[in-house]
């Protein structure tokens, strides 16, 4: 699993991150995104939805992505 801090950094920034770091890991890793901002919650929905990934929240702040 592959963990990314973007604490402290606002949208789109995160999902801007994720989509560069995610592209070098092979299929089936999953992601462990740490984001403050609260848009990043459904912006992370909206991504997940045209990119085809699973994604889950596990707290406010912590999320995880299947490539």
């Amino acid at each position: 699993m592959k963990d990314l801090d973007y604490r402290g950094l606002r949208c789109p920034i995160p999902i801007i991150n994720l989509s560069r770091e995610i592209l070098d890991l092979p299929n089936g890793e999953v992601v462990k995104l740490v984001s403050d901002d609260p848009a990043t919650w459904p912006d992370l929905q909206a991504w997940a939805r045209m990119t085809k990934r699973e994604v889950a929240k596990i707290d406010e702040i912590t999320f995880t992505i299947k490539k």
